[in-house]
Formats: structure tokens, C-alpha cells, sequence
């Protein structure tokens, strides 16, 4: 069973479903209905057309279930309304479904959680380290969205920032999570930036591909991850880098400056450097400024702390590292890191140690926990 075709197949039959008049809550329960179908029946009898079949199977869930709803007076008309059979149009529906899930009747951080969860395919575990809350927290934000949106009509689509919100997190969750979405994502926000006149999209384009051209060099053949002062920077992909640079200029240039362009600046000045020791520090110090200015973000003023650290020394560095929440995600690993560039190693280990403990992927566990065990063996020395 290809699991990755389902996965892709899945926002278009639901949007399908949501079209032909069924409600956000009962497509999406019809459309798992159709998965699991396919799961069983697709190994032994594959269809010719995936997602025709898909439409089919989740349009007859759908009916069967406003069927057995005494309370659904529109049941004859819906049942009108059943697609022919036959093959269903290739269009991709993807991007117009990140637009309905943003409706007007959710507020942004609903929106949001709501489309992650039921188009972006992430687990509510994975949207709460995002948002920084307790999973239990998200569960029910997500479960009140799916309550609001119950019954109502998909024909007020969404504001952009909303789906550019979106966009950003489904991003960051294929960059540097479980799950690969990062392909994705640079896709539908190509065609976002094309169809709407938005700098900001523009912007998030421009940063997306500016992180994706080093994806190659951020891990090793043996799956650990390379920090960006190591990585083999000529295993970075220059055409992604000259492309992201040029919409970054154009979108720079309209002087409408926003949380996404200052990120795409700061991944370019990384990008321009030939070296690691060339980095222009001083220059992306003043880009967190105008971050923190823009968004108030305590990730963005925790990362600022690494710039400060590099651009003014370590000691600068943690003196902006004692301003910032301790309980944020990786405050340990950025202590111990700017520790161990003071030539604390004692407490840098420790450091490294909790920081592996907490850490939201394997990858990412696995690379705290050797430098602590690095750190630790030179100190036995």
C-alpha cells in the first residue's frame, strides 16, 4: 500500500466533498472512512483511478451518514447531487483547502491548528510543540474548531496570513520533524505567491527555499545532523539560493517588511557567507532586532541570544539568554552552547544532557546527547 499516495490524494477528495456540499467535521470523518477502505481493499484489487475511487467510497460514507441524521433536511438533495461515476478531474485542490479551513467563523490560531491537523497531516502532539502548549491544550482547541465549522458553509475562504501561517509551520515540521512535508509546502506557497499580490508570501517563498538549499548538508550518511557552522557548503543547492535571494530583493524592495521576509534575510545573509567564520553576525543581529520588533516571538529572542553570542562574544550572548523564558524549547541546548564557547565545558555538558532530554525528534536527541558525550571526554583527558 503506498501510504505517500494516499497522503497526497487525501486534500483533494476532501475538498471534493466539501464542494458538493458536505460539512468540514462529516467529509473529513467520510474521507478516513475511504482510507481505511483502501487500505484493505486496494493491496488485493488496485484502482485505475485513485482518486475517483476515493471520491466515490467517501461520497457514499458521506450520504450514509446524513442518511441516519433525522435531522438533515437537505438528505434528498445531497443524494442528487452524487457524483457520476468515472474518472475525477486532475486538479490539485490543495491550496484552495488550506484557504476554506482558514474560514472567517475560526480565529487565526483555530484556523491554523485546524488545517495542520486535517490537511497538513500532522499529529496534535506535533501542532502543540509548534504553539508551545500542552498537547491536551491543542486537542481541545482543535476539537472547538471542528465544532464551530460543523454545518457551515465553505464559501468564505480564509485571509491570506492565515495560510501563510500555515504554510510556515507545515514547513518547519518537514524540515526539521518526523515528517517530510518541506517539499510540499514550498510547493503549494510557489503557487500562493504566484496568485495573490502579498510581499509577505513572497517572503515565506524566499525563506523556504533558502533553508531547503541546504536540506543535503544538514545530515550525515548516517542520518545524525550537522550543525551549519560543519556543513559542506558546497553541497548546497546555489540555483535554490539565487532564486530565494532574488524574491527576497523584489519583495524587499516594495518596503512592506514583515515577519517572514526578515526571517528569508537572515537565512540569506547564512547563504552568502563562503565560510562559517565570514558569517555576517553583526548584520543578522539587527535583523532579530527588527524580528523582535515585528513579532514580539521569545523563539525569535532565544535565537537572538545565539547571534548576540556570535557577533559580541559568548558572554554578550548570555547575558541576552538570561532575559528569555528557560522553559523554551532548546533554551538548554543554546546554553550550552554559548557555555561551552566561554570555555565552560562542566556546565555545558550538563547542559547538553538536559537539553537531549527534552529534545522533540530522535535526530535532534541523538546530536545533544554526543555533545555531551564529547564534551565529557575531553574534560577526562
Amino acid at each position: 500500500m503506498d501510504e505517500a499516495l494516499l497522503r497526497s490524494l487525501t486534500p483533494g477528495v476532501l475538498a471534493t466533498l466539501v464542494r458538493r456540499g458536505a460539512d468540514f467535521a462529516a467529509a473529513e470523518d467520510a474521507v478516513q472512512e475511504a482510507l481505511l477502505q483502501a487500505v484493505r481493499v486496494w493491496p488485493a484489487d488496485p484502482p485505475r483511478d485513485a482518486k475517483g475511487w476515493l471520491v466515490t467510497v467517501a461520497w457514499h460514507r458521506f450520504l450514509d451518514a446524513t442518511r441516519a441524521d433525522a435531522a438533515r433536511r437537505r438528505r434528498e438533495d445531497l443524494v442528487d447531487e452524487e457524483p457520476a461515476p468515472g474518472p475525477a478531474p486532475a486538479v490539485d485542490d490543495t491550496l484552495q483547502l488550506y484557504f476554506l479551513c482558514a474560514h472567517p467563523s475560526l480565529t487565526p490560531a483555530s484556523a491554523v491548528a485546524l488545517t495542520l491537523r486535517a490537511v497538513g497531516g500532522l499529529t496534535t502532539r506535533q501542532i502543540a510543540e509548534a504553539y508551545l502548549v500542552p498537547e491536551a491544550t491543542m486537542a481541545q482547541r482543535i476539537s472547538r474548531a471542528k465544532r464551530t465549522v460543523s454545518g457551515v458553509r465553505f464559501d468564505q475562504p480564509g485571509d491570506v496570513a492565515t495560510v501563510l501561517r500555515v504554510l510556515y509551520l507545515v514547513f518547519n515540521e518537514g524540515y526539521s520533524g518526523d515528517v517530510d512535508l518541506a517539499a510540499e509546502a514550498v510547493r503549494l506557497t510557489r503557487q500562493l505567491a504566484a496568485a495573490v499580490d502579498h510581499p509577505e508570501a513572497a517572503g515565506l517563498l524566499a525563506l523556504m527555499l533558502l533553508h531547503h538549499a541546504r536540506r543535503a548538508a544538514r545530515t550525515a550518511s548516517d542520518g545524525s545532523l550537522v550543525p551549519l557552522a560543519e556543513q559542506d557548503r558546497g553541497r548546497w543547492d546555489t540555483a535554490l539560493i539565487a532564486e530565494g535571494v532574488g524574491i527576497l530583493q523584489a519583495a524587499l524592495a516594495r518596503d512592506r517588511l514583515g515577519e517572514f521576509q526578515a526571517q528569508a534575510a537572515i537565512a540569506a545573509l547564512h547563504a552568502d557567507a563562503p565560510t562559517a567564520e565570514e558569517t555576517d553576525w553583526v548584520q543578522i543581529v539587527e535583523w532579530y532586532d527588527e524580528l523582535t520588533r515585528l513579532t514580539g516571538n521569545p523563539v525569535v529572542r532565544l535565537n537572538r541570544a545565539v547571534a548576540v553570542g556570535e557577533a559580541d562574544g559568548p558572554r554578550a550572548g548570555l547575558t541576552a539568554l538570561a532575559a528569555v523564558d528557560a522553559s523554551l524549547p532548546r533554551h538548554a541546548a543554546v546554553a550550552a552552547y554559548l557555555h561551552e564557547r566561554d570555555g565552560d565545558l562542566a556546565t555545558a555538558a550538563r547542559l547538553y544532557a538536559e537539553a537531549a532530554h527534552k529534545a522533540p525528534n530522535l535526530a535532534e536527541r541523538d546530536h545533544l546527547t554526543r555533545q555531551a558525550a564529547r564534551l565529557n571526554a575531553r574534560r577526562c583527558r
